[in-house]
């Protein structure tokens, strides 16, 4: 697996290599900041609060599945891992960020005016930061491939249940992305609508307003051998709202007990 691309002083991403065909990725769950580009930021970029705080920790049972796992350990705001390295947008017509965000999602600036990334500097944080974490994501899939001639990919999100400027109202508790069935297929989509049929705890809804990211898009459609799915979580499912940036095992451990079976379901169906 290609981890020497990470950097010397700060790991882009934290990889475990497991033995089933699961691979679980979350590319927003890092908090880390290079010093050159934390002192570019406003208070608000530094506070970095768009991030997907410990979505990950949500599929700790992962490893007892055998499944490999990627996580980032930077900064959204640094680069954001689940968009078009083009810079192509996911929604036409709707706000959302960049590859590089000059914003959160409450379209509050995070730089002083005047010193949003230029060009050449998207260029490099792409080339140092997005290209390693996606050369391993791909390795992980075509190593699971090669060992059982298939691979489903999970990507983990979390968000705010509220956000006007991204949608109305509230988002339902889980948000299940597969761009319109376009990377699921056959039994395992099957396996996914059984599973949202019987579960009433928590409220979901299926290629709502997140069909799935760049990751998810890329990846399902790259092969017939891999299939992959969006996961995006309301954060007060399993986070405390007032300290997003700490984990309650406590408020967490039922939303754990519930995307288990699920994710087992969705092996099971491969």
């Amino acid at each position: 697996m290609p981890s020497d691309h990470q950097t010397t002083d700060h790991p882009v991403f934290a990889f475990h290599e497991g033995t089933s065909p699961l691979v679980i990725a979350a590319p927003h769950v890092g908090t880390y900041i290079p010093p050159d580009i934390a002192a570019k930021l406003n208070d608000t970029g530094r506070a970095v609060r768009e991030t997907d705080f410990h979505v990950h920790r949500l599929f700790d049972f992962a490893k007892d599945l055998g499944a490999t796992t990627l996580f980032a350990t930077h900064s959204r705001y640094v680069i954001d891992l689940n968009r078009d390295p083009a810079g192509n947008n996911l929604y036409p017509g709707k706000f959302e960020t960049g590859l590089c965000p000059i914003s959160d999602f409450d379209q509050n600036p995070i730089y002083p005016e005047g010193h949003n990334p230029c060009a050449a500097e998207v260029v490099d944080r792409r080339d140092h930061f997005w290209q390693p974490y996606h050369d391993q994501l791909k390795a992980a899939l075509e190593a699971a491939v090669a060992r059982h001639g298939k691979a489903l990919l999970i990507d983990a999100h979390s968000i705010r249940g509220v956000i006007p400027s991204l949608f109305e109202g509230r988002l339902p508790d889980l948000n299940f992305g597969t761009n319109s069935g376009q990377t699921m297929r056959g039994d395992t989509l099957k396996a996914l609508e059984d599973w949202r049929s019987k579960t009433k705890v928590y409220s979901h809804i299926l290629d709502g307003r997140f069909k799935g990211g760049y990751t998810t898009r890329h990846y399902g459609a790259v092969s017939p051998q891999i299939q992959a799915l969006q996961i995006e979580i309301v954060q007060d499912t399993y986070l405390d709202s007032t300290t997003p940036h700490l984990y309650d095992a406590r408020i967490a451990a039922p939303l754990c007990h519930t995307l288990r079976p699920l994710v087992e379901a969705l092996v099971a169906a491969l």
